[in-house]
């Protein structure tokens, strides 16, 4: 004798978690001698805010309102910077890189500069925890005559915290460009044990904390030996700092090694107020 199946409509399917998909894109152009919004676009959890400036240039802070990032996280940034502007672009704190349950997550940063216009890119660290993974891209389009400061520090754990990375994947890819010409390439890649690579002399000595600063502008080698004795002045790091002429323009860059976040973060912000101009340090890094 058959039996019809009851099938038991009350067994939990699997949860669909919500991911993060965030654009954020702000045009600037010079009015009346000032940086002013012209173009300002926030979708998802991308946002953008202001604080009350204090010079010719425009300040910026890019928040992240989902608190983070994981696998399967989207977010793009778009920064353009009109002729003869002055943008100083940061953020409202860390972005933090969490667990990844599979996948990756994905940042998308895209910035032009226009004709004697200036960029910097001043974001506080991005903290990497133990089986996090983050793809991030950073493309910069300078016309001729325009300049730019990048600053990107990047913390393997909290040591304060004594936390580890045993295990992570972080993939950086940076693409900068001036007058058409490549001025700037770089891949920097992490895949496995994050602790134990950093350990050997030959990757991190032993350090947990990181920062690349690059500089293109027509002279930066007019900074290169007050910025060594600054960082020389910096305990717990190891670094190095070097400048070149490249495609009609100039380049510095400087590689930063700390033992831990509240090191590192000391020594670049001795670097920014050496190489921000008037504009000087982020005033929500002093907060």
């Amino acid at each position: 004798m058959d039996f019809p199946v009851v099938m038991n409509q009350n067994v939990a399917k699997p949860a669909t978690l919500q991911r993060v998909r965030a654009t954020g894109h702000l045009a600037v152009k010079r009015s009346a001698g000032r940086s002013r919004i012209d173009v300002l676009y926030q979708d998802g959890s991308a946002k953008i805010r202001f604080p009350t400036p204090e010079s010719e240039s425009l300040e910026a802070i890019l928040i992240n309102t989902a608190g983070g990032l994981t696998a399967g996280d989207r977010i793009s940034w778009q920064i353009d910077a009109g002729a003869g502007t002055r943008v100083v672009m940061t953020t409202q704190a860390s972005e933090k890189v969490y667990r990844a349950e599979g996948g990756r997550a994905e940042a998308d940063i895209r910035m032009s500069a226009g004709k004697d216009a200036h960029l910097s890119w001043l974001p506080q660290e991005t903290i990497a925890y133990d089986r996090s993974a983050l793809r991030r891209r950073i493309e910069v389009d300078l016309a001729q005559g325009a300049s730019c400061l990048l600053v990107e520090p990047l913390v393997l754990g909290r040591r304060a915290m004594g936390e580890t990375v045993d295990q992570c994947l972080f993939h950086d890819s940076w693409r900068i460009t001036c007058a058409g010409s490549l001025v700037h390439a770089e891949e920097f890649r992490v895949d496995g044990d994050a602790t134990g690579l950093m350990a050997l002399a030959a990757s991190g000595n032993g350090a947990t904390a990181f920062a690349t600063i690059l500089m293109i502008a027509p002279n930066p080698t007019m900074f290169v030996d007050e910025l060594r004795h600054r960082l020389a002045s910096c305990a717990a790091l190891d670094f190095g700092v070097s400048a070149w002429s490249v495609a009609g323009t100039g380049k510095l860059l400087a590689r930063i090694a700390a033992r831990d976040g509240f090191a590192l973060k000391n020594a670049v912000a001795g670097a920014v107020r050496l190489l921000n101009g008037s504009a000087g340090l982020p005033k929500i890094w002093a907060s």
